[in-house]
């Protein structure tokens, strides 16, 4: 019986799997492996709200699998030397992956390539698995990427993704291939109180909920704060759980302003992936330098961090992420604003936090998110600054969004309607009888500063 191993990476689902669909194809039995690399731990990365929602996630695919006569084989270590042991032991010959865009993959799969072929064994690496076009597959002319979205997504739309492949009906695992335990949620110590589950079946079932009661409105609701009109399936798709090439073929199938919105979302997702593919050291330097002598203020950045900044709307956001491990994609804009621009502290220092808590942390999104708000990445009015009131007073117009997340606030009668935003104009014993911080830094002070230090006055 000849074997092959369908390494699991960032795809831990049975629909639209090209690596597991391949791997099949080749043999007779797959091994359907995932390690749990101890180098994500030792770059500090394996953050407790990813190993919870990935315990989750191996759960569900390891259920699937079952339901299909097979199973998942968890190895813990190296990924290249488990790989390798998993192989030696099964007699596979091939080994497929899905190909990925950071640095820590590339250097696992050069790694992986070259213990396999040493040992007489092949890797496989299939691209679009892990987004919708693989980087690379779109460029202009006379260069590597694309360094502007709107060109890359008119080029992006016209192209046609690969086919959408169904879930294996069966799945044949040989006996030789031995198994750790699967990690469980319960053993992962400080998780998000309200950390959402993870799994393929979550994924679709989340989606199936979205098509068919919010993705309509889409386009006029996504920058909503109370409204929580977003799908909240990054972390699906950060995980593999689902296919962002299904999301695209089903949400282009059901039509309409609502779903063209979500399909261009998907799209800034495979542009970053093909700007960091280009650009490894952007996830870690300025992809365009603007010579910035960032402050180094510690007491503005743990106000920040904890959600004592004196912005209501701010801190509202960064409350919903310790709680949560997620944060709406508006308030993610304005407090990466806030942080670089109106603090002018390092995008570094809030692109870590982030990582430290997001379910959906990914190094492209996130570090290159994080690069456009800071006016060092691609966005091309590098200058501009998101007002926190301003943003306020028409995203969250009633208040809605910081009453859930900062209950000081919302427990006080003077402040409701719009007035929420706006703490500091109580009455002086009123203000005084709040549990809630003065504002950290004025705006148009903030402002000032900015402008200076980027020498715009």
């Amino acid at each position: 019986m000849s074997v092959s191993i369908a390494l699991f990476t960032a795809d831990l689902r049975l629909h639209d799997n090209p690596v597991l669909r391949a791997a099949q194809r080749d043999a007779d039995e797959v091994v359907p492996l995932f390690v749990r690399d101890e180098g994500v731990r030792a770059a500090g990365f394996d953050a407790p709200n990813r190993r919870a929602f990935l315990a989750d996630c191996l759960h569900d695919l390891d259920a699937g699998l079952r339901a299909r006569g097979g199973r998942l084989v968890v190895r813990e270590g190296d990924a290249v030397t488990e790989t390798c042991r998993v192989a030696h032991a099964t007699g596979a010959r091939d080994v497929h992956v899905a190909a990925d865009v950071s640095g820590f993959a590339h250097r696992r799969e050069r790694r992986l390539r070259e213990a396999l072929e040493a040992d007489g064994r092949r890797l496989h690496v299939h691209d679009a698995v892990t987004c919708v076009l693989a980087p690379g597959a779109v460029t202009p002319q006379g260069k590597d990427h694309f360094a502007v979205f709107t060109p890359y997504f008119r080029r992006w739309e016209g192209e046609r993704p690969r086919d959408v492949l169904p879930a294996p009906r069966a799945v044949s695992v040989p006996e030789s291939a031995e198994s750790g335990a699967l990690p469980a949620r319960s053993d992962v110590a400080d998780v998000s109180p309200r950390l959402a589950p993870g799994g393929e079946d979550e994924g679709r079932e989340r989606f199936r909920r979205w098509t068919s009661d919010g993705v309509d409105a889409y386009e006029d609701r996504h920058d909503d704060l109370p409204g929580d009109a977003t799908s909240r399936l990054s972390p699906h798709l950060h995980f593999g759980t689902l296919s962002a090439t299904e999301l695209v073929a089903r949400s282009r199938s059901r039509g309409g302003a609502g779903a063209e919105a979500f399909v261009r979302q998907l799209a800034w997702r495979d542009f970053h992936r093909q700007v960091l593919a280009a650009r490894p050291a952007a996830s870690y330097a300025d992809y365009r330098t603007r010579h910035d002598s960032w402050r180094r203020d510690e007491r503005a950045a743990t106000a920040w961090r904890e959600g004592r900044t004196g912005y209501p709307v701010i801190d509202a956001a960064m409350r919903q992420l310790r709680e949560e491990g997620w944060m709406h994609n508006r308030a993610r804009l304005l407090t990466a604003s806030f942080l670089t621009k109106t603090l002018y502290v390092d995008w570094r220092v809030g692109a870590r936090h982030f990582l430290d808590l997001l379910v959906d942390g990914d190094i492209a999104n996130n570090q290159l998110n994080w690069q456009w708000t800071a006016g060092t990445g691609t966005d091309t009015r590098p200058n501009r600054v998101l007002n926190p009131l301003t943003q306020a007073k028409r995203f969250d117009p009633d208040g809605g969004y910081v009453r859930r997340y900062v209950p000081e606030l919302a427990a006080t009668d003077a402040l409701r309607g719009g007035r929420v935003h706006t703490p500091w104009k109580l009455p002086a014993e009123e203000r005084r009888a709040l549990d809630y911080p003065e504002p950290i830094v004025d705006l148009t002070d903030g402002l000032n500063r900015f402008r200076v230090a980027r020498g715009l006055d």
